[in-house]
């Protein structure tokens, strides 16, 4: 079985993160969106509630589980028994982030990373903008999931 985690702050969770546990599925036979917990971030929605959002708007797909946890994202997955790791690419940035994580990861467990490139119509989309959208009363809903209930 191939078993990845999405791990991610995800608040909230949004298109872009839609899209790429939407195409890591046509790969991966569980996927499980993994809710990093960082005390260090200041975050807009509590732990429990993007936990319950995401699991609601996945309450149709076995292949899906949710889970918070609070420990370094490696341990997390090998607690998981995942051999992968999934993660989104916006930018030039984020991939040399994302590839000097990886490189630890699997030199740490042997884990591997797989980068999903955001589509091009979702690269301006941040959990970062939402936010910041919400605090000044705006409409998100476009940018979000449809069936994403954020008023839980």
């Amino acid at each position: 079985m191939k078993r990845a985690i999405f791990p991610g702050t995800f608040d909230p969770f949004t298109i872009g993160h839609f899209s790429v546990v939407k195409r890591a599925l046509t790969f991966m036979d569980e996927i499980i969106i993994g809710i990093g917990v960082n005390d260090n971030k200041k975050t807009w929605f509590p732990t429990e509630k993007r936990v319950e959002m995401i699991k609601r708007l996945y309450a149709n797909e076995s292949r899906i589980r949710v889970e918070a946890y609070d420990n370094l994202t490696v341990d997390f997955a090998q607690q998981r028994n995942a051999k992968f790791i999934i993660r989104g690419i916006r930018t030039v940035r984020d991939f040399e982030y994302e590839e000097t994580i990886a490189d630890i990861n699997r030199k740490l467990a042997g884990i591997e990373t797989i980068l999903l490139f955001t589509e091009p119509e979702l690269t301006a989309i941040s959990s970062t903008i939402v936010r910041e959208l919400l605090q000044y009363g705006k409409d998100v809903t476009p940018f979000l999931p449809e069936g994403l209930d954020i008023n839980l």
